[in-house]
């Protein structure tokens, strides 16, 4: 029988928190029972295994971070105001939620993603940004893998301290994106034409 209190919304929620204070690689059921005070077999009642813990707490980071997103994007005008609110949401999030944003970075299932609320938002806000640009795929699929990787990376050096040069980090940040918004602008066509 499940344990008063226990949710599987609860434990997701303490999973988040976990993440973000010891790192997502420490988030295990041995270590959410403890901060219950249970044993490890009462989590079973709730979710399935370590990895559905994982991707339920994968999809809960992606939707808050999309609502983050969304919220500063609504509003702005297309092209560069948006990307920028865009990326600096996307930053924010990653900065201020470590373990959260690591989780948004595991595999999950695609059926899964398929079917979840956070996911399709995410392609509709992200599509929609890029749309603004003239991209239709697979060009859009190609611009959304750029800037996924450039935000990443950049966001995975910064909380490391692994800018060291004395150039300011925000304005880095900044050419950053005034470069990303040239490229979608000047989007290379399959023979080296651009959609612009």
């Amino acid at each position: 029988m499940p344990r008063a209190g226990l949710t599987p919304d609860r434990l997701v929620a303490a999973a988040a928190d976990l993440a973000d204070e010891a790192g997502f690689e420490h988030v295990t059921l041995s270590a959410l029972a403890r901060r219950f005070g249970v044993k490890d077999a009462s989590l079973y009642s709730h979710v399935r295994n370590l990895q559905d813990l994982r991707t339920r707490l994968a999809l809960l980071a992606g939707g808050e971070m999309i609502d983050r997103i969304a919220a500063a994007v609504e509003g702005r005008e297309a092209g560069k105001e948006a990307l920028a609110a865009f990326a600096g949401a996307y930053r924010a999030y990653a900065l201020e939620h470590p373990g959260r944003y690591a989780a948004t970075q595991i595999p999950v299932d695609q059926a899964l993603a398929t079917d979840s609320p956070a996911m399709r938002r995410t392609a509709d806000v992200t599509y929609g940004m890029l749309r603004a640009y003239g991209l239709e795929e697979p060009d859009l699929t190609d611009a959304v893998r750029l800037l996924r990787s450039t935000f990443h990376g950049y966001c995975a050096l910064e909380s490391t301290g692994a800018f060291g040069a004395p150039r300011d980090v925000q304005a880095s940040w900044d050419r950053a994106i005034d470069a990303l918004h040239v490229l979608l602008q000047n989007w290379p066509g399959e023979k080296g034409t651009t959609h612009a």
